[in-house]
């Protein structure tokens, strides 16, 4: 969450509180994924162990940080380049630079 600056600019969020805020959504979305498994697989004829349960919340979690991570810079390498007021010339032209 930003904080409002007193001149109304919004303050950027720390690096120490991104980190915190990375970790949490890591391990939010871990323990989710484990217990969704718990719930979801039974009901689908799977008998799967704790500890199984807890490696495919850890993949899935992996895949979820990775997906995460890419789109984040996609996005980050759109704003960067004024994505959002490219015009048809200007994606004409980096088409036919490739």
């Amino acid at each position: 969450m930003r904080r409002e600056h007193s001149s109304g600019r919004r303050r950027r969020q720390s690096r120490r509180m991104s980190l915190v805020e990375a970790i949490a959504n890591v391990a939010v979305g871990y323990a989710i994924a484990v217990l969704t498994q718990i719930i979801v697989f039974p009901l689908f004829g799977l008998q799967v162990s704790l500890g199984d349960n807890l490696a495919i919340g850890g993949l899935f979690t992996i895949a979820s940080i990775a997906r995460a991570y890419t789109l984040r810079r996609a996005f980050e390498a759109f704003r960067a380049h004024g994505a959002g007021t490219i015009t048809a010339g200007q994606v004409a032209r980096r088409r036919r630079s490739f």
